[in-house]
């Protein structure tokens, strides 16, 4: 896969191609994927609002119905890095367009479903697209911007799923509060099948988006770096997802506000992870080192101050803010670093990025969830975010210690 930026062509030997025209073409294709992850992260998001909906509507209780949330999860996990593989030599447009058909499909299927069984299966499958779309979204993005822009790439990739938080996600919730939650599914698949066109108009049709062999991906999961960054987001990265799955009960049950308070905390939670995004894009193309650290290390001090002092309404808003924006601040340049030690694979750096975050979504919610069951209180789910974030940082820092060595050691043999 070639690296130059991409340069629209003039199709009138008149003209020249403008940089305005240039622009406009840019971010069109950059809206496209955008628009892609925005229909992911609603699908995604919406699940959890619509729980008590389609709880009902399949007549089960509620801890049988959260097993179909954890089967779109165990979708990207398990999908991202599979499709990835399987599809390594299809052209990345190709393959967005492919992955956006069976997202499609999916929501379908699940807005048609009987039963446990059918559902599941069906949120199943439009977990699997997830990865990769990010993976092969993050590539096109990246020839889009030109070289050296991969964290801003990225990060405009991943804006379209921070959207979702703020808008996406309440909206479709508020459709099956209203109009019942098949339809919701249905508004979904009809945002995804949108996507879908935008992508086949604005995506360019170029040979340097082709694919590589498959053992040049799977030589990617040899490198001890890919894995230990991948380790890095599963721990550090659980943190937002111990807070998040707890919004609901803090706003209630901690900060003692009425119920119609939990959307606003939900979309502060989101402007945070959107600003975030901005900041870590940035930061990651310029020091790829600093933006984990950074990130981790303020989200550590906003956890501490939420968790000490949540049960005030506006110290609960702020460090809600404050908990989404450092947390993703670190992100891209995750992503970068997982690029920097597999080079020849970055789609599959991509997947495995998605995928490690939707580990981190298991571990964040089930140790949330485990700190209130002992008795430790509401805020305790904050501390226990706390932990996997310390530990996730203290991790990186070490490998990054080594990695420097190594580097240190490399440069003094060539000298000598």
């Amino acid at each position: 896969m070639h690296n130059q930026a991409y340069e629209p062509q003039c199709n009138s030997t008149k003209t020249h191609c403008t940089d305005a025209r240039q622009i406009s073409r840019r971010t069109l294709t950059l809206l496209a994927l955008a628009l892609g992850t925005f229909s992911i992260g609603t699908s995604e998001f919406a699940s959890m609002g619509l729980l008590q909906q389609f709880a009902a509507g399949l007549e089960l209780d509620l801890t049988t119905a959260t097993h179909a949330i954890e089967a779109y999860a165990l979708g990207v996990v398990l999908g991202g890095p599979a499709v990835t593989i399987l599809a390594a030599k299809l052209n990345r447009k190709h393959l967005l367009l492919a992955l956006m058909g069976v997202f499609v499909l999916g929501n379908v299927l699940s807005s048609v479903a009987t039963g446990l069984v059918s559902f599941t299966l069906a949120r199943f499958l439009s977990g699997i697209p997830q990865g990769a779309y990010f993976g092969a979204g993050a590539v096109v993005a990246s020839y889009i911007v030109g070289p050296g822009q991969g964290g801003r790439a990225f990060a405009l990739v991943m804006t379209g799923l921070t959207v979702a938080t703020i808008v996406g996600s309440p909206l479709a919730t508020l459709m099956g509060q209203t109009l019942g939650w098949r339809n919701a599914y249905l508004a979904v698949s009809a945002l995804g099948l949108l996507s879908l066109v935008a992508l086949w108009a604005w995506v360019p049709r170029s040979s340097a988006l082709d694919g590589g062999p498959v053992l040049q991906e799977l030589r990617a999961l040899n490198s001890p770096a890919v894995w230990a960054m991948v380790a890095v987001a599963a721990l550090g990265v659980a943190s937002i997802f111990a807070v998040y799955t707890f919004i609901g009960p803090f706003v209630t049950d901690g900060a003692r506000l009425g119920e119609h308070w939990i959307p606003i905390a939900l979309a502060l939670f989101g402007v945070g992870m959107t600003l975030g995004n901005v900041l870590g894009g940035w930061l990651a193309d310029r020091h790829p080192t600093r933006g984990v650290a950074a990130g981790f290390g303020s989200a550590l001090v906003a956890m501490a101050l939420l968790a000490m002092g949540g049960q005030n309404a506006g110290v609960l808003m702020a460090g809600l803010f404050a908990v989404g924006a450092t947390m993703m601040v670190a992100i891209p340049t995750i992503q970068v670093r997982l690029t920097q030690a597999a080079p020849d694979a970055p789609t599959l750096m991509g997947a495995m990025n998605l995928a490690a975050l939707n580990v981190a979504n298991a571990i964040g919610a089930w140790t949330g969830g485990q700190a209130i069951a002992q008795g430790h209180g509401l805020l305790s789910a904050v501390w226990a975010g706390f932990a996997l974030t310390l530990a996730g940082l203290v991790w990186f820092l070490r490998i990054s210690r080594k990695q420097s060595h190594q580097t240190i050691d490399a440069t003094t043999q060539a000298v000598s």
